[in-house]
């Protein structure tokens, strides 16, 4: 059974809201990479209390994780850190510093995951509103199987093209329109000629 992602709006417009005076294009960036923190979190979270109930004591063990294709995230960077922090004046260089902590422990990452949520223009107030919203979870292993972070950052990516004016075809939409212009097989109504054209 799909999970249904009744949040969705609510977020988009508490993230929109926290965009102020920054442009989407950057502040894009700024909400991605917090679903990307929260969902490295949530794999991280389940994986670690697996861990514990082995009792082998290997639930600080980076490669434990790496093991099983999860990152491994340090305790300042851990969700439920970053989101106790979330009404310090100080939570953007807190956030700033746990993706620092991130890239340094899991080498794929090195260079990639945004560093700007210290920026003076991004309001500390909203952002912790912000972190406090996203108490779903996105990296469990059920989560994964539903792909609830695909589905939201399908939605945001939707959010975010047209905010800034472009147009966002969902992949749905683009498989049917492949399936029109280079059909392998099945049947499409021409509208023109009011047949049915069968592809084999």
């Amino acid at each position: 059974m799909a999970v249904n992602l009744e949040f969705e709006n609510k977020l988009w417009e508490m993230a929109d809201k926290l965009r102020g005076n920054i442009q989407p294009s950057d502040y894009k960036d700024v909400v991605l990479g917090l679903i990307f923190l929260k969902y490295i979190s949530d794999s991280f979270e389940e994986k670690y209390h697996e861990l514990v109930t082995e009792g082998d004591g290997f639930e600080e063990d980076r490669d434990a994780y790496i093991a099983d294709n999860i990152f491994f995230v340090p305790p300042s960077a851990r969700w439920d850190f970053i989101k106790k922090s979330a009404k310090q004046s100080t939570i953007g260089q807190i956030i700033d510093e746990a993706m620092i902590s991130i890239e340094r422990e899991n080498k794929s990452l090195k260079g990639v995951l945004p560093k700007n949520y210290a920026r003076p223009e991004l309001d500390k107030t909203k952002l912790g509103e912000l972190i406090d919203l996203f108490s779903f979870n996105l990296g469990s292993k059920e989560a994964k199987a539903q792909d609830i972070l695909g589905r939201v950052y399908e939605y945001f990516l939707g959010k975010f093209g047209s905010s800034e004016g472009e147009f966002y075809t969902p992949p749905t939409i683009v498989k049917l329109l492949v399936g029109m212009i280079e059909p392998y097989k099945g049947r499409v109504y021409d509208i023109i000629t009011t047949k049915m054209i069968q592809f084999n």
